[in-house]
């Protein structure tokens, strides 16, 4: 990884969460949670020098900001897994379920026929 990657998913992942570590040059689908409903998953604060531990060569140097980084995607990877098949679950919300319950009334209603 060089440093411009690293610096470039920080500011992604600070600016959109998860879904801003998707690769973007791929066709991917739709996400299953949006920035409105990400889920916050606690301790995932951005590393802010890490982009000074990289050698001339472009490697990132043995550091605990190595280790956090590796530690944040691991995490990250992880949750992604155990959520991922739950996302109608994580997502549901009664108001939702009302309005839209209302608007199918709304829509169907018998008066409204006649």
């Amino acid at each position: 990884m060089d440093r411009q990657t690293l610096r470039d998913w920080v500011h992604r992942y600070n600016a959109e969460g998860i879904v801003g570590l998707s690769n973007r040059h791929a066709a991917r689908r739709t996400p299953l949670l949006n920035s409105e409903r990400m889920v916050t998953i606690p301790n995932q604060s951005s590393v802010a020098k890490a982009y000074d531990e990289f050698d001339k060569a472009g490697r990132m140097r043995p550091s605990s900001y190595y280790d956090r980084i590796v530690d944040v995607m691991e995490e990250l990877v992880k949750f992604t897994l155990l959520t991922r098949d739950l996302s109608g679950f994580l997502t549901d919300r009664y108001s939702e379920r009302k309005e839209t319950a209302a608007k199918l009334e709304a829509r169907v209603s018998l008066k409204t026929a006649t």
